[in-house]
């Protein structure tokens, strides 16, 4: 089966900022969440089946968060691992 995968960049409320990072990851579809710095306050990694599940993760479930006032969904293509970019490049070691 194949999996929808997305990073979801998540801007909060400064009031939200302390405990929006443990409700993110409890959502149903983020495999993992991050606080980080820049311009954004928070990274989700979100796995899902289908686009339709991902646009409600998005939407009704990160979008629907207190403290959530703004996000940017980027659709994964194709994932690379460490091991995958080692082959590509290795030159019949």
């Amino acid at each position: 089966m194949t999996m929808t995968n997305a990073v979801v960049l998540i801007e909060a409320e400064r009031d939200a900022l302390s405990t929006l990072g443990g409700a993110l990851a409890d959502v149903e579809g983020v495999a993992e969440a991050y606080s980080v710095t820049g311009e954004w306050d928070f990274v989700a990694i979100v796995r899902v089946a289908d686009h339709e599940q991902l646009a409600d993760v998005v939407t009704a479930e990160i979008g629907g968060l207190a403290g959530v006032t703004r996000t940017q969904t980027m659709v994964a293509f194709a994932a690379f691992s460490r091991h995958d970019l080692e082959s590509l490049f290795s030159i019949g070691e």
